[in-house]
Order: structure tokens, then C-alpha cells, then sequence
């Protein structure tokens, strides 16, 4: 395990990204289907709500591969990423708005409907992106009875409830993110331990009987010894007392 690198990746696995990656999917057929060219002639609603979409989805993805440099980092990005997810939901809201129409209660049975679909965990494999699109494809199915409902009012009710799953996921991970960053600290905090901790370990080393360099404790099939740090120039060896 490096002394240095935290764990990196594996964000296909992460709940808030899946919630994401449909999220995202969803806005761009929302716009396709109910924002049409001669209301938004500039593209600036459809590009500002696709975008917002593609935001939230990629920075949960960056900051998990930033993750084994940089914690700091990796909170940064999921910060973003709720960020943007917010900004589409307060779009669509809008889009509600200016057709007099209120968003869902969550007492409203489409609304609990929508909270309660559970998409199954993703396993990784050795055909990853196939499998997990796969994957993706079948769960984003899950919600075609909103998707793909004539009501537009109905899709946009159905993306501000995802919106809302994937930013309250996003806001443990911060929490959890933010555990490790004070138990561990930044990459540099952990470069400057392991290099004093090697340093502390040459120091307290004996010196080599062949050629004085300082040696290290190594392991072979017989136990723990000394080796010369000048290895393979130098093959000294002392016992372990």
C-alpha cells in the first residue's frame, strides 16, 4: 500500500455518479423534446442546462481520479459537481415557473415513486466500459415511465427528484472526504511522513561491513537482515539482533 497515494478511480461504482450519468441523459432528451429551436434560437437555455447536466457527471468522475494526489482536490471537484447539479435543478425549476406550474410535494405519489427506485450496485470486470454501459442502460430504464411521458411537466418533476438524490449522495461523500483529509492529510503532508520516516530508518540503520554505507532492513524467506543500500554493488549483509 503507497505510503503516499490515496485510492483513485472506481467512480463507475459510485452511486452519485450512476444518479449523475442519468441525470444527464435525461436533460439532454428533456431539451430535445420539450425546448424547441424557435423558443431558444441562440441555444443558450439548452446549452446551459445540457452543460450544467455534463458538469455534475464529469467533475464526480475527475475528482475520483484526483482522488490519489489530492484530497483537497477531490472535494473541490465534488463541490462543483453538486453545484452544477443544483444550477440544472433551479433551471428546470424555472422552466416550471414560467408555465405556472409547482413542482411536486414530496407527499406526491409520482414524487415517492421516483425516491423509492433503487438502481442496483455496478461491479467492475474485465470488459468494464461495455458491461457498465450495459449497466447504465438498464437502470436509466428503470424511470422511463417519467422519462418518456408526453407531459413535460412530468419529466422535469422527475429530474429535479433525481437532481435531489444524487446532490444528497454528493454531500456524504464531501463529509466522507472531508474525514479523510483530516485523518491523513494532503499529499504533502503525507510525502513529507514517508520521507522522514525512511530518513529516521536509514539514520538508525548500522553501516555496511564491506563498503560503510548505511543499510536497510530487508525481508527474505529466512527472516529480516540488513542489506547495504549500495546494492547490487554492494552485497553486505549484518544479522538482525
Amino acid at each position: 500500500m503507497s505510503k503516499i497515494f490515496n485510492k483513485s478511480g472506481g467512480y463507475r461504482k459510485l452511486y452519485s455518479f450512476n444518479f449523475a450519468t442519468i441525470v444527464h441523459l435525461g436533460a439532454i432528451a428533456f431539451c430535445k423534446r420539450f425546448v424547441p429551436w424557435q423558443e431558444d434560437p441562440l441555444g443558450k437555455v439548452v446549452g446551459q442546462m445540457v452543460g450544467a447536466a455534463r458538469s455534475g457527471r464529469i467533475n464526480i468522475a475527475e475528482g475520483s481520479e484526483r482522488a490519489g494526489t489530492s484530497t483537497e482536490t477531490e472535494i473541490k471537484l465534488t463541490d462543483v459537481a453538486r453545484a452544477s447539479l443544483a444550477e440544472l435543478q433551479n433551471d428546470l425549476e424555472t422552466w416550471l415557473a414560467e408555465r405556472e406550474i409547482i413542482p411536486w410535494s414530496v407527499s406526491n405519489p409520482e414524487h415517492q415513486k421516483v425516491s423509492a427506485v433503487k438502481l442496483e450496485p455496478f461491479a467492475y470486470t474485465d470488459d468494464t466500459l461495455h458491461d457498465y454501459w450495459t449497466y447504465l442502460h438498464r437502470e436509466k430504464h428503470k424511470f422511463d415511465p417519467w422519462f418518456k411521458s408526453d407531459d413535460p411537466a412530468v419529466f422535469a418533476n422527475a429530474l429535479i427528484v433525481l437532481i435531489q438524490r444524487a446532490t444528497a449522495l454528493l454531500s456524504r461523500q464531501m463529509e466522507s472526504q472531508e474525514e479523510e483529509f483530516v485523518r491523513n492529510g494532503g499529499i504533502k503532508e503525507r510525502m513529507y511522513k514517508a520521507r522522514t520516516e525512511t530518513t529516521a530508518g536509514v539514520a538508525a540503520a548500522p553501516q555496511c561491513p564491506q563498503c560503510d554505507k548505511p543499510m536497510r532492513r530487508r525481508k527474505s524467506a529466512k527472516g529480516e537482515f540488513w542489506g547495504c543500500t549500495g546494492y547490487p554493488d554492494c552485497k553486505g549483509t549484518r544479522d538482525v539482533e
